[in-house]
């Protein structure tokens, strides 16, 4: 079975990244020397997508012109003798096969993923967040293909959270089939702290099976009046049957200040001509 389409939703507002999203989405913030956006299509790529699904608004259409070619900067560049430059712009330009839905209203995950039903026509498919990615070549987005190919089951990625944070995620509980792998037996959109007797948080990754659309459908708003993913796998969950998947591998989410600046010293760490003086800046700072 191979997941060659992802559905990421991108239409949000980006309010925990302000004052710097305000004109430039936050899937297009730089890490490095690539938008956050790009590493999260390079995990999916990582795990055989090669189609990309943007439920977008008005205002972004920004992150869908990042993965078209641009044949005035490409002709400029190979003009210039930028051969690198040249190399990581078409690289991102022909990554992966883009097609756009709106999402008109800000009405929840659940909402956003549905709003790309009439393109999606495969049996599974993928969905990630567009504000977080997983680093590692065998982590993310592949070990939840590579469950899904096993069990022929639809599967979500979860990490452990503490006790005392489960309020701030979807949670799921479940017994432990393989190491890592869930059996899932109980799923709530951010219970209250003591309520739920799991620390398995959801973090954004899930391949899911066509007939979610139906499920999410039928879904009546939830926590902050929102249409939630959580409540339609649930449904599924309990009549299908549902497998979570303990991520591997460095996350980083993008919304979080903390990990945001962390991820671009990591990737900067990376680059021998940066490693040097990079540290050393860090190192005075730190001083």
């Amino acid at each position: 079975m191979k997941i060659r389409k992802v559905v990421l939703p991108v239409a949000g507002w980006g309010t925990r990244s302000l004052p710097a999203s305000k004109v430039i989405p936050k899937e297009m913030l730089p890490v490095y020397n690539k938008p956050v956006i790009q590493y999260v299509v390079e995990e999916a790529v990582r795990a055989g997508v090669s189609e990309v699904v943007f439920v977008t608004n008005r205002h972004k259409s920004v992150v869908e012109d990042h993965f078209d070619r641009n044949i005035e900067l490409e002709d400029m560049l190979a003009r210039a003798g930028k051969f690198d430059y040249l190399k990581a712009v078409q690289e991102a330009g022909s990554m992966v096969e883009v097609m756009a839905v709106r999402q008109k209203e800000q009405l929840g995950l659940g909402h956003a993923v549905g709003c790309a039903a009439t393109l999606v026509q495969e049996d599974f498919f993928a969905v990630m967040v567009g504000d977080d990615f997983i680093v590692g070549d065998d982590a993310g987005l592949v070990q939840l293909v590579q469950a899904v190919e096993k069990y022929n089951k639809p599967a979500i990625g979860v990490m452990e959270v503490p006790a005392d944070k489960i309020d701030k995620y979807g949670m799921v509980a479940g017994e432990e089939i393989e190491e890592g792998v869930f059996r899932i037996s109980d799923m709530v959109e951010k219970p209250a702290v003591g309520s739920f007797d799991s620390r398995l948080a959801i973090v954004g990754r899930y391949v899911l099976p066509r007939d979610i659309f139906r499920y999410i459908s039928c879904v009546k708003p939830g926590k902050g009046g929102e249409i939630q993913l959580t409540d339609a796998m649930r449904d599924y969950m309990l009549e299908k049957g549902m497998l979570a998947v303990k991520m591997k591998g460095r996350r980083f989410d993008a919304g979080d200040w903390v990990d945001y600046l962390s991820a671009g010293i990591y990737f900067g760490l990376k680059d021998e001509k940066l490693a040097g003086p990079l540290r050393e800046a860090v190192a005075k700072l730190i001083g």
